[in-house]
């Protein structure tokens, strides 16, 4: 093989450094068997690193540090942390409907509107209940009219009771004086010293006298009776005059329930009421939502409750804020899932079984700013975890409990 010469650069001004194709061949077999398997670099190709293994002790400690903490953080925290995304905000919205049937009036508010408890929301047209009233009054008028008729009826057969109680008064005097003159006669006619024609006419007036007292009596009687009958006629005009004032009243409510106003502060939501629509007793109109006193209704399973109780602490975050959280309190939890209180509860007892995990509806206080509840809406999904360590002394109770001790 015939060698060929290389020469470096700048071979005018350095040494020649040649180079043989044989020379190159050896270097490249070296580096071939450096990168070969069970190559062993020299001793000197490692002390090049030597804070290779100090750094990685420190990577193991740490690592070893860090899982220790991950486990006790999850012996004393995690595990009592009951999370769910079954959760939304809720409130105790207020549906506006009309007692009355009419027409609508005015619409005092708009969709979507921040009102104020009393405000004015609906004005149905009035004229109808006036109307009724007007009635009522009418009928009161004439009911007091007419009883006082009656007590004018009444005081007349007052008076002629007292006129027929004078006459049989007068009647039993007569009787009385009759009675003595035929008592005076009686042993003068038997005697001879009168004669008999003036006992029989004694005898006779007293008679006539004594079917005068039976007709004063029967008067007496009858003019009685009258005054009873005008008395009742009394009680019937005071019942006419009281239930012509419930009708006034019942007019009157319903004239003020013409005008449907907020029983509550919040937003309107939900309306439907139009000017001119004609709306029917117990028709939804509107709704009121009070943004300000908003709750959490949160789903969890039934297997996450064990530990739950009332005042417990509660980690919040909305899905429509993402990164933040709300602080929020356990305030109640309902006493029974959400399959017993639909409308066709499960039948269990019949047909083929398969269990279904439940859940069990608990209520959530969240502690939100005025900012923060403009946004939070009824219908809002949430995402709301529970911190349950609280609960450890009541599941060691029971434990206790059914252990008997």
């Amino acid at each position: 093989m015939t060698d060929t010469t290389f020469r470096a650069p700048h071979a005018a001004e350095d040494p020649v450094e040649e180079c043989t194709e044989a020379d190159l061949a050896v270097s490249s077999s070296e580096g071939m068997e450096q990168n070969a398997p069970g190559y062993e670099k020299p001793e000197g190709a490692a002390r090049k690193r030597p804070w290779l293994r100090p750094l990685l002790i420190v990577v193991a400690i740490l690592a070893v540090a860090f899982g220790a903490h991950q486990f006790w953080q999850y012996q004393t925290v995690g595990q009592y942390q009951e999370s769910t995304n079954d959760a939304f905000v809720s409130a105790d919205d207020v549906a506006i409907s009309s007692k009355l049937a009419g027409f609508v009036e005015s619409v005092e508010v708009a969709e979507n509107a921040t009102i104020a408890e009393g405000t004015l929301l609906l004005q149905i047209r009035a004229s109808d209940f006036t109307n009724q009233i007007d009635a009522a009054d009418s009928q009161i008028a004439l009911a007091r009219a007419n009883g006082a008729v009656t007590r004018s009826n009444i005081a007349e057969a007052e008076a002629a009771v007292n006129a027929a109680q004078a006459e049989v008064a007068s009647v039993q005097a007569r009787l009385g004086y009759l009675d003595q003159q035929i008592a005076r006669y009686r042993p003068l006619v038997a005697s001879g010293a009168e004669p008999a024609t003036r006992l029989d006419e004694l005898t006779s007036e007293r008679a006539q006298a004594q079917a005068s007292l039976r007709a004063s009596q029967a008067a007496v009687s009858q003019a009685r009776q009258r005054v009873a009958s005008l008395q009742a006629q009394t009680g019937a005009s005071q019942a006419q005059i009281r239930a012509a004032q419930v009708e006034r009243n019942r007019a009157s409510t319903d004239l003020s329930d013409t005008r449907l106003t907020a029983p509550i502060a919040g937003r309107i939501g939900s309306l439907e009421a139009r000017p001119g629509q004609f709306v029917s007793p117990g028709q939804r109109l509107m709704t009121i939502v009070p943004t300000g006193d908003i709750y959490v209704t949160a789903n969890f399973k039934e297997t996450q409750i064990g530990l739950m109780r009332p005042g417990q602490p509660a980690t919040i975050e909305v899905d429509a804020l993402p990164g933040v959280e709300f602080r929020g309190v356990v305030e109640s939890i309902t006493p029974g899932t959400g399959a017993n209180f639909s409308l066709i509860p499960p039948q269990n007892a019949t047909g083929n079984f398969t269990k279904i995990v439940q859940r069990v509806p608990v209520r959530i206080r969240i502690e939100a700013g005025p900012e923060s509840r403009r946004l939070l809406v009824p219908g809002l999904s949430l995402e709301v975890s529970v911190d349950t360590r609280s609960g450890r002394a009541a599941l060691e109770a029971i434990e206790r409990e059914q252990a008997g001790e």
